[in-house]
């Protein structure tokens, strides 16, 4: 079994993972490793993830050339399990260690993944809203029905890291590539705890660029709305024209004036703007994906 945990100032919190971590697997297999990705994190996560792995064998270390993102440490620590089963957990202590056991009893009835629902989440009351409004957007935008309880927490398959190390999207989120890939699949309610110190690292600025990266590498709904919307407005425009010159012939227009033409030309142009926007934003993932740059560097690997 391998259990990957990605690292973003968790300094304090490692010590504590790792034990829960091993105490909780030992309860079912003494063969084990626990992969610790450090994501280029700023306090002193590499230089503690190197004193646990010269103690513990079992433990491997991966440091990260600079600082990638949660999703790209995860596939960072996937691509070097070993494990028949492999557990994706956060380092801040929110999942739970002890709920590993449950994970894979229940997969063991036949299941190729299994995740984590979240039945009470201890988040922040602006996690929790940002965490819903993005689910409902998407599962609009996309047309499918995501659950906003599930996050990365989960057991899943050799098969299905497999299938997951292969695909090579810039534009990376766990979860997405992890449903579109299938396979048989569950949930189990588990609980949640709170953050064990500090606070998540996930600003607003980044969970909005994170959204976008989902949104745009998942569906192109956004692309078809544009050209919708476009015709719509070419519609507009079609029966404004034809209701002013009327109006002109018949006298309806007394005061000509240009307020409404100025106030259509500002209108028209920006949501021309915005198309223009939506555009772009899929062609900029076009453009990092075409550069084919590896999605994670790894420059220190311990016990590998």
């Amino acid at each position: 079994m391998s259990i990957i945990s990605p690292i973003y100032r968790g300094e304090k919190m490692l010590n504590e993972l790792v034990s829960r971590i091993e105490k909780s697997v030992e309860t079912f297999t003494q063969d084990y490793e626990i992969i610790l990705v450090n994501d280029s994190s700023p306090d002193n996560s590499w230089q503690i993830i190197k004193t646990i792995c010269e103690k513990d064998k079992k433990v491997k270390g991966v440091n990260l050339s600079r600082n990638f993102g949660q999703h790209y440490a995860i596939s960072a620590g996937l691509s070097i399990s070993n494990g028949e089963w492999n557990i994706v957990m956060d380092c801040d202590l929110q999942d739970i260690p002890e709920e590993i056991p449950n994970l894979y009893n229940k997969a063991l009835e036949g299941y190729d993944i299994v995740y984590a629902r979240r039945i009470q989440r201890q988040d922040g009351f602006f996690k929790k809203i940002s965490s819903r409004l993005f689910h409902k957007v998407f599962d609009w935008l996309s047309g499918t029905k995501s659950d906003s309880s599930i996050a990365n927490f989960g057991i899943y398959h050799s098969k299905v890291i497999k299938e997951y190390n292969k695909m090579c999207e810039v534009a990376r989120s766990f979860g997405s590539l992890i449903s579109y890939l299938g396979f048989k699949v569950t949930a189990i309610n588990i609980k949640h705890s709170t953050r064990a110190e500090g606070k998540s690292s996930y600003t607003l600025s980044k969970l909005i660029r994170l959204s976008l990266d989902i949104i745009i590498s998942n569906t192109n709904k956004p692309l078809r709305m544009a050209v919708g919307f476009g015709f719509f407005m070419s519609f507009i425009a079609f029966v404004l024209a034809i209701y002013n010159i009327i109006a002109k012939l018949t006298g309806i227009i007394i005061v000509e004036g240009y307020t409404t033409t100025v106030f259509s030309i500002w209108f028209v142009g920006g949501m021309l703007l915005m198309m223009l926007g939506i555009v772009g934003l899929y062609i900029d993932k076009i453009f990092n994906q075409v550069k084919g740059r590896p999605i994670y560097v790894i420059s220190e690997k311990l016990n590998c």
